[in-house]
């Protein structure tokens, strides 16, 4: 079953003379490494690339201001603050692919659904770093330092307003419903992740469902909703929310990782930023159940690692992988990536298929 890939071409010629070039490329997927093929997708949705950008960029600026102008507006500020730092964009990116995938390049619709996607994502990093208080993101102090905790939660606030009505703008009512949901989703999970803050209790259960919410949650919206643009049918959708879901706990696990054994000059923050708010990640949470004694080592490194000479980031990370955490936190991943590229199977043959598993291969291969 090919990809209708002639319909609705907002330029009027062919989708082939687009889709080619990438083809000839991960035709040699064995030979090519990653970074190619990434490059490669990117050269393919350049213009769709370049018309989102700007669009995240303006998404800062827009909002039912009343009688403030932009520049006085300091919501508007913090929010362009974050948003004008380079991102992933991974998830607009996959509202972008799951519309392809059904033959529906960039118009109108799909571009204001893939910015609602990344505004969402970006009001969560305003407003976790405010609960967390964050003091970097991105390379840079975090907007709660510049412009202050009040201003970020406004700024959040805005972007999740604004995000919501350009979902509303695109006319399917079920992806509205299916987006509050997601946030819904995602404010529990916060919650949870708040109340077990500092407990240091290491419970798988409770981690996968706080990952689910908070992260899974808007990888499954953003490919299943590009899906429902493109006019896919309802099981191929399901299928490209199942694909977004274990793409967002590979991301998230590869998170965790990175946390740990991360270059803090390409992530933009230092090591062990998560065990500092007195998160037990998943590498954690399995060094804890195989040494017992980790747990009181990790409290005291919360509460005296400024102190204590003795108990150093390097101290954590070295008993850490003794336990052989680390490796099975990337395995777990890896296999969240293989049942991702597994539930592709049942989809299109075709240029997009191949750019998503190269997207799930980048999620797991990241070094920031």
């Amino acid at each position: 079953m090919g990809e209708h890939v002639q319909t609705r071409n907002p330029e009027g010629r062919p989708a082939d003379t687009v889709l080619k070039p990438l083809v000839a490329v991960t035709e040699r997927v064995g030979l090519a490494p990653l970074s190619s093929r990434l490059a490669s997708i990117r050269a393919w949705l350049s213009d769709d690339l370049a018309h989102l950008e700007r669009a995240i960029r303006d998404g800062a600026d827009a909002a039912e201001l009343g009688e403030f102008e932009v520049e006085e507006h300091l919501a508007v500020q913090t929010a362009r603050y974050l948003l004008g730092r380079p991102g992933k964009r991974i998830r607009p990116l996959c509202v972008m692919l799951g519309a392809r995938m059904g033959g529906r390049e960039m118009d109108r619709e799909v571009k204001d659904l893939a910015v609602a996607c990344e505004l969402i994502h970006a009001a969560t990093l305003l407003h976790d770093d405010v609960i967390d208080e964050g003091t970097e993101r991105r390379g840079v102090p975090a907007a709660r330092v510049v412009y202050g905790n009040s201003a970020s939660v406004l700024a959040g606030d805005h972007l999740l307003l604004y995000a919501l009505k350009l979902v509303e703008s695109v006319g399917y009512r079920r992806l509205l419903s299916n987006v509050l949901d997601t946030i819904a989703d995602m404010v529990t999970a916060e919650a949870i992740q708040l109340e077990q803050r500092g407990r240091f209790e290491p419970n798988r259960s409770t981690y996968l469902q706080v990952i689910q919410g908070k992260t899974a949650g808007l990888f499954r919206f953003a490919l299943a909703a590009g899906g429902t643009l493109g006019g896919l049918p309802s099981d191929q959708v399901a299928e490209l929310g199942q694909v977004g879901n274990a793409l967002g706990l590979a991301f998230q696990l590869m998170d965790d990782v990175l946390d740990v054994e991360g270059n803090t000059s390409s992530l933009g923050k230092d090591l062990l930023v998560d065990l500092r708010e007195g998160k037990l990640t998943w590498p954690f949470i399995l060094a804890c159940e195989r040494d017992p004694n980790f747990i009181t080592l990790l409290q005291q490194y919360v509460q005296d690692s400024e102190t204590d000479e003795n108990l150093s980031a390097a101290v954590i990370i070295d008993r850490l992988k003794s336990t052989g955490a680390i490796a099975d936190t990337r395995k777990f991943a890896e296999a969240q990536g293989t049942e991702a590229r597994q539930l592709l199977a049942g989809l299109p043959v075709g240029a997009t298929r191949t750019a998503i598993e190269a997207v799930i291969d980048s999620a797991i291969r990241r070094k920031k």
